[in-house]
């Protein structure tokens, strides 16, 4: 997941995303509160998510943890921006950009209500899944 820190850009990875409503289209997600990912969503009203295919385990794991962005990278991983400038992963298998319509901030997670304002998808495959990594919990 991703979003704008001010005039900076962040991504974290996370589990917690569900579709919520088709029309208009709506997904759920959770940050942990405060981190910087949980406080730029809650500042900039945006976010997006980037759909890691089966086997892109390494690259999910890459962003348990801060990362330096330089230029349109985070280390080695390639990154662009389309219509909330989050950042956009270019080896993701898809993604979407959601700006945020409710938050629920209660117990030890933010939960974000975003309505989908675009999305795209670099190639076709199988997502990764929560139980191909061997965790319960992603972040």
């Amino acid at each position: 997941m991703g979003t704008k820190l001010g005039e900076d850009v962040n991504a974290f990875t996370g589990n917690w995303v569900t579709q919520t409503s088709f029309s208009p289209p709506l997904v759920a997600i959770a940050a942990k509160k405060g981190t910087a990912s949980s406080d730029g969503i809650h500042d900039s009203g945006v976010f997006s998510v980037n759909v890691l295919e089966s086997g892109q385990k390494d690259l999910a794991f890459a962003f348990f943890k801060p990362i330096s962005r330089v230029g349109n990278k985070f280390g080695d991983v390639e990154f662009y921006t389309q219509t909330t400038g989050s950042p956009i992963l270019k080896d993701a298998l898809s993604w979407f950009e959601c700006k945020v319509v409710h938050e629920y901030d209660q117990g030890d997670h933010v939960v974000y209500i975003g309505e989908v304002v675009d999305a795209g998808v670099h190639r076709s495959g199988s997502p990764m899944t929560l139980q191909e990594t061997g965790l319960f919990y992603g972040g």
